[in-house]
């Protein structure tokens, strides 16, 4: 065994940790993204309607229909 064995064994190991705590940090920020388009279309498919309610009578009202 050489000498420098050990020393390129912790090199190899602390690359290691530092690439997966990258790996770990983009899979976050990913899931992150991915909850808040969740959350927006949740929140459109429960309030979507009644913002298109107003916006139709709002048009009406200016078209004089009503």
């Amino acid at each position: 065994m050489n000498a420098e064995d050990p020393m390129q064994e912790n090199i190899r190991r602390t690359a290691g940790l530092q690439a997966l705590k990258k790996i770990r940090a983009i899979v976050d920020e990913e899931n992150e993204h991915d909850a808040a388009v969740a959350r927006t279309l949740r929140w459109l498919l429960r309030y979507g309607w009644i913002v298109l309610l107003v916006v139709a009578v709002v048009l009406v009202r200016l078209m004089g229909v009503y």
